[in-house]
């Protein structure tokens, strides 16, 4: 792993990979029954109906994420509570009203709900699939989305080749994400070998600059548009209706590549 110090050099830090894999699959693993039940079997009168009821058998412990060292200062950039941003109060006074200057003008780039995004013009870049002409798909079954079908990201769809189960897997704040389980249908598809950026070239490049900025495109992956033959490929199961998406949804086996392929056309320069 490489990343930039303080004073503008490159640290390196080297690990055993098959160690850190080790502990990596450690960290994802259930507790097994035999410690689950170490206490017991739980009367009626002992059970957790909040447990039962949560769907993310991971511990909450794991999901705890790492908070930045600099004490932060919210930057309110929006026209209601909670549309704000964090900013390092380790800044100089000059650089700070350069940057909130830079942030308040630009706000109009700032996504706060799907309904936000405009999303990529399919003539600028879809994402179109290639699958094996022999491979044959499965029926499956699960959940929601009523969302995604408000801000047209979804279509209902009653006729379908390809159908895939919903997973819910729940965030780091406790809300729950909707995932689709593209398993077979990437299967069937070739894997496409667009090369993806470097960290080794990315650190190399961020060495030596005074200030470094990270942002996070909202939805990224759904703001660009599937290739109108491949949207029904994408259909999933809910328990009121089977919907495809129409615009590139998360999980499917070349949506990297083609959302680099974005980022390389719109930063060529």
């Amino acid at each position: 792993m490489k990343f930039p110090w303080n004073d503008g050099k490159i640290i390196f830090v080297k690990a055993n990979q098959k160690t850190a894999r080790q502990c990596y699959a450690e960290s994802l693993k259930i507790a097994s029954p035999d410690e689950q039940c170490k206490s017991g079997p739980p009367t009626t009168d002992h059970i957790n109906h909040e447990e039962i009821t949560d769907l993310d058998p991971r511990p909450d412990s794991r999901d705890k994420r790492p908070s930045p060292v600099d004490e932060l200062d919210d930057l309110q950039i929006g026209n209601f509570p909670g549309q704000c941003i964090k900013i390092s109060r380790q800044l100089s006074l000059e650089l700070r009203q350069q940057l909130e200057a830079k942030i308040v003008k630009n706000v109009d780039l700032f996504a706060w709900s799907s309904a936000d995004m405009p999303g990529i013009d399919a003539d600028f870049i879809c994402h179109q699939l290639a699958i094996h002409k022999e491979a044959k798909p499965v029926e499956a079954i699960i959940t929601e989305s009523q969302k995604l079908l408000s801000v047209s990201f979804i279509r209902e769809v009653r006729y379908t080749t390809w159908l895939a189960n919903v997973v819910l897997v729940k965030k780091s704040l406790g809300k729950w994400r909707m995932c689709v389980d593209y398993t077979d249908l990437n299967k069937a598809c070739p894997k496409d070998l667009y090369p993806l950026p470097s960290i080794d070239r990315l650190v190399d490049g961020a060495s030596g600059h005074a200030l470094l900025s990270f942002l996070d495109a909202y939805s990224g992956y759904n703001q660009i548009m599937m290739y109108p033959p491949d949207e029904v490929h994408t259909s999933f199961i809910t328990d009121h209706a089977n919907y495809y998406y129409q615009v590139m949804p998360f999980g499917l086996k070349n949506a990297g590549p083609t959302y680099q392929r974005l980022m390389d056309k719109v930063f060529h320069q």
